[in-house]
Parts: structure tokens; sequence; C-alpha cells
């Protein structure tokens, strides 16, 4: 299987880096900082939407490169992962509720605030129990969980990269009420999955 385009991409930008004192955890902190300042920046000015959503798409790229550097450089670990797994969740449950609290304002109301948290909280157990299933699935040997199907150079996370699209679009509000309702029904099927593993 091949890697996907923004795999390519961050495995040639950190091989200079494969030699220096930068090691995988720093960039997975950069990651966290930028998907971070992206969450606030939502939070606290809609009208800064299309930075908050350019700078998260940074992040999401940048998630890709704390891995290529452990692979290449040879510095994997189990903490590293775990890092860079909860980083992934920190960002994904803050982006939505600064969602919430940034479209305040809007045709949403105040009843955006309590969507975010929906969203957010359900992100978080989807995340927790993605953590738990794959820890468990590690441990077969054989299950094979480090692939991620792709499709010409794409995966699934690559959707991440269209953030900018739905805030130049000025469609913050259908992404939030899709999260409020999506993210809940799914968190839902995967505790129905990780009940019956």
């Amino acid at each position: 299987m091949t890697k996907t385009w923004d795999a390519q991409l961050a495995n040639w930008l950190v091989r200079p880096l494969i030699n220096t004192w930068i090691t995988p955890n720093y960039l997975t902190t950069v990651r966290l900082i930028t998907g971070l300042i992206a969450s606030l920046i939502l939070a606290i000015d809609i009208k800064l939407a299309n930075l908050g959503a350019f700078i998260f798409a940074l992040s999401s790229f940048l998630d890709h490169t704390d891995g290529e550097l452990a692979r290449i450089s040879g510095k994997t670990s189990k903490w590293g992962y775990n890092y860079d797994f909860a980083s992934d969740a920190v960002i994904n449950v803050f982006v939505f509720v600064g969602i919430g609290i940034g479209l305040k304002n809007s045709q949403l109301g105040h009843f955006s605030i309590l969507m975010g948290l929906i969203s957010g909280i359900a992100i978080a157990c989807i995340f927790y129990c993605i953590f738990h299933l794959r820890n468990k699935l590690e441990q077969q040997p054989d299950k094979d969980v480090t692939r991620q199907l792709n499709f010409a150079g794409f995966d699934i996370e690559d959707i991440l990269y269209l953030f900018p699209v739905v805030t130049l679009l000025n469609q913050l509000h259908v992404l939030l009420v899709a999260a409020t309702i999506g993210a809940p029904i799914f968190a839902i099927w995967v505790l129905w999955q990780y009940r019956k593993f």
C-alpha cells in the first residue's frame, strides 16, 4: 500500500531533521499547539473563521510529520504514539467546542455552545473507544491495525483539509449541526463495537 500524498510530502519535509535535536514528540507538540490555536481563534471571533480553518488544516498536515520522522529516524515509541493519539483527540474535541462558542451570535444562538459540547463529548468518546480497540487489536498477531485504506493517494482523514472550504462558504453552522447529529450516532456505533469486542 502506497503512502498518501500528504504523508509523502511530510516524509520529504522531515528528512533533514533525522540527525537533529528535533524529535517526533516536538513535532507532535507543534501540531497540538497549532490545533489549539485554531480552536481558540474559532471560539474568540467567528469572523476569523477562515484563519482558524487554515491553521486547523495546517495542524492536520503536521499530524503526519511526527509519525514520518519517528519511522525514518527509528525513534518510534509507545509513549510518542499515545501522545500523538491524545493530541489528535484534544484538537478534534476542542475545534468543535470552539466552533460552538464562536457561533453563539449566529442563527443558532447560544444553543450552538451546547451543540459544540455535544459534538466534542461524542468525539472524545469515539477517540477513547478507538484507542482501546486499537490497543486490543495490536495484541492480536493476526490483526493489522497500522494500515489505513486509501484511494488514489487520499485517505478518510484528508477530508479535514476541506475545513477551509466550509468556512469560505460560510457553512460552519451546517458543519456544527451535522457534527451534533453525526458524532453521537457514530459514538454509539463505536461503543457498540467496543462492547462486542
